[in-house]
């Protein structure tokens, strides 16, 4: 499993690779401003998708359903913990069914 703090930069690398068409267009532009395409292009992709960004990302490093299940879960839980909850009650509140 990938460590969180490297998360979003291995996201934002697969989905760079996986779209071509954005390769093309920022190909011209340096490099800072490359990055900051890519991560607006992917904030729009979690928006098109009806995701929050944080879920793409998961949806991006995951090998596998069951890695993207325990990353989502660690995610609930750490908004549970910040909110003061347990993590079922959480769960219950959301309407989020695992």
């Amino acid at each position: 499993m990938i460590p969180k703090e490297q998360r979003i930069d291995a996201a934002l690398e697969k989905y760079l690779a996986a779209t071509p068409s954005l390769q093309e267009e920022i190909s011209a532009l340096d490099a800072s401003e490359q990055k900051q395409e890519v991560q607006w292009a992917f904030e729009d992709e979690a928006d098109s998708r009806g995701l929050e960004h944080w879920e793409l990302v998961l949806e991006f490093v995951a090998e596998t359903p069951e890695e993207l299940k325990t990353m989502r879960l660690e995610v609930y839980q750490e908004v549970a913990e910040a909110l003061g909850m347990d993590l079922p009650e959480y769960l219950e509140l959301n309407e989020i069914e695992i």
